[in-house]
């Protein structure tokens, strides 16, 4: 389902040119119809067997139940990301292909496929080539070819490249990365494959034993062109933002020591899923503590399937690797933002989610909550000048980290990075995001200000309901 604001402005009557202005609210949801929503509609009530967790007989049984009823063995679910090409909005998960929306009504307007020229799932965070606008993509099966590499042109209207990355495994790559030059993929060992679940594994695993790599490739290389770095084998889905920095390609992302993908039966022991891992600190307690109080053995324990803000320089001459932390481990982030100006640039400032552990611990299976919001900068040490302890030999120095803290009790959403029209700096602008009061069960729209992150939200708009069928609803003021 599809979230949507719409703010309208108008002079205040009895004012000036531009001397007061009255603002109206429109809120609208609507489901995503993908081609499977409208099979299920049809039939009033969801028929596809869930064919992605659970043991290898429960997932070959979906299978071959989804094929025989509907001809596919998986639902479309489109529900990861909303993205904006040539002044046309689309609706995407990487099982399948994105879905053109239309942005005033959220009505689905059909696939997109470019043509018929994309045929295999699209990467739920494209990226824009810096300079060119062109759009860079990845889709990848369980079968051979494993990952395609796509580039879009600017007016979205053709498919100007496409090449087979080669791998030898299917890596759940969630995310490329560009720089001005570069395409940057991340092949890291959580992997889908269809003849270990045959053979009674697990269709998605993280292997131990495997290697994690990342390639950079010229934007319309090939497969041969691709230099590959290995770097520690972690678990690395999202990324803030690649960019080139004289000989080296630095890619800084969200990584997990482990999979953040669960097996099949961690929904059994949630709560001992966090419980031995720090938990996020309220902001009014971040003050008083020292990061190095935490005793070393939890230190080797703390944190496997949390990610953290982690930066990896690669350099084009040499082949060397230089990688650390660049935040501490009293808080776990991920779902990072940045200004879009500034994709495949180098940037100063990042925002991302801070996991809220100890509500996590309470939550259903496999939910992770999110209490705060976070600013990073980049180019600046924290406050109190401090280094946290070195890992396997790298420097983890600790930047400064600015927090929006919600309250107890109240979560949020993915957040969007919306520029001030006309600004300068690169965090002019703001941060909106949908949150959830669990006590009072009130949903809200927050307008935080990214120059003053800390701070009260400029606006809170409450929404007439949480989650309702399709319908626009206007809203009387901001709260």
């Amino acid at each position: 389902m599809l979230h949507a604001l719409y703010f309208n402005k108008q002079p205040k009557q009895g004012y000036g040119d531009g001397m007061g202005f009255d603002w109206s609210v429109q809120y609208n949801n609507r489901h995503v119809e993908t081609g499977t929503f409208n099979l299920e509609r049809k039939r009033t009530k969801p028929s596809f067997l869930p064919a992605i967790e659970g043991d290898s007989l429960a997932v070959l049984s979906a299978y071959l139940l989804n094929s025989l009823r509907f001809g596919k063995v998986n639902k479309y679910i489109s529900n990861t990301n909303v993205f904006e090409h040539a002044g046309k909005y689309y609706s995407v998960a990487e099982n399948h292909i994105p879905q053109e929306i239309d942005i005033s009504t959220l009505g689905t307007l059909g696939d997109w496929d470019m043509n018929g020229a994309w045929n295999r799932p699209f990467t739920s965070h494209p990226k824009r080539a810096p300079g060119t606008g062109e759009l860079v993509i990845i889709g990848i099966d369980a079968i051979k070819p494993f990952m395609e590499l796509g580039i879009v042109s600017a007016d979205g209207r053709r498919l100007l490249h496409k090449v087979d990355i080669k791998l030898n495994r299917c890596s759940l790559c969630h995310e490329i990365g560009v720089t001005q030059r570069y395409n940057v993929i991340m092949d890291f060992p959580v992997t889908i494959d269809i003849y270990r679940l045959l053979l009674g594994g697990p269709l998605i695993k993280f292997n131990k034993e495997s290697y994690a790599r990342i390639g950079v490739m010229p934007r319309y290389g090939d497969s041969d062109s691709i230099q590959w770095f290995n770097v520690e084998l972690s678990c690395a889905f999202h990324i803030f933002n690649c960019f080139e920095d004289a000989d080296e390609v630095v890619v800084r992302g969200c990584r997990a020591q482990e999979s953040i993908i669960p097996g099949p039966n961690v929904g059994l022991n949630n709560s001992k899923r966090f419980s031995r891992r720090p938990k996020p600190l309220r902001v009014s307690d971040r003050e008083n503590v020292n990061s190095n109080s935490i005793a070393e053995e939890e230190e080797k324990e703390a944190g496997f399937l949390f990610s953290r803000t982690y930066e990896w320089r690669l350099n084009m001459k040499t082949g060397d690797v230089k990688e650390r932390n660049v935040t501490g481990k009293e808080f776990s982030v991920d779902f990072p933002i940045i200004n879009g100006n500034f994709t495949g640039l180098r940037n100063k400032f990042g925002y991302a989610q801070v996991v809220d552990s100890s509500a996590s611990s309470k939550a259903g299976p496999v939910k992770i909550k999110y209490g705060c919001l976070s600013k990073l900068y980049f180019d600046e040490p924290n406050d109190n000048g401090d280094k946290f302890s070195p890992g396997s030999g790298r420097c983890e120095d600790a930047i400064k980290v600015e927090y929006h803290d919600f309250g107890g009790n109240i979560f949020c959403s993915g957040a969007t990075f919306v520029p001030r029209q006309g600004g300068l700096e690169e965090d002019d602008g703001w941060l909106i995001t949908f949150v959830h009061n669990e006590r009072t069960d009130i949903s809200q729209v927050h307008i935080i200000d990214c120059k003053n992150v800390s701070g009260e939200p400029v606006a809170k708009i409450t929404l007439p309901s949480r989650e309702t069928g399709a319908g626009c609803s206007p809203l009387e003021e901001f709260v």
